[in-house]
């Protein structure tokens, strides 16, 4: 692994995924004098992943339906 002018450096999938470090996951770095490690970020008070994505979809739909007309469509009534 090499890292870039920029200081970057790509994490491999299969650590990423067995981290959970998911798309926007907020990380420290910690460093004892040998060796740094990341580690997952305390994100108290921030919003989730899911608080996040329903911010995102909130007031984007384009097609006035009611409530009982939307359950009847996932009712197959």
């Amino acid at each position: 692994m090499r890292i870039t002018s920029k200081g970057q450096v790509t994490i491999p999938a299969d650590i990423r995924e067995r981290a959970g470090l998911l798309p926007h996951t907020e990380v420290d770095f910690e460093f004892d004098g040998k060796v740094v490690r990341i580690v997952r970020a305390d994100a108290r008070g921030k919003p989730g992943r899911g608080a996040r994505l329903v911010a995102h979809l909130r007031a984007r739909g384009d097609i006035a339906m009611s409530t009982d007309a939307i359950m009847a469509l996932t009712r197959d009534d």
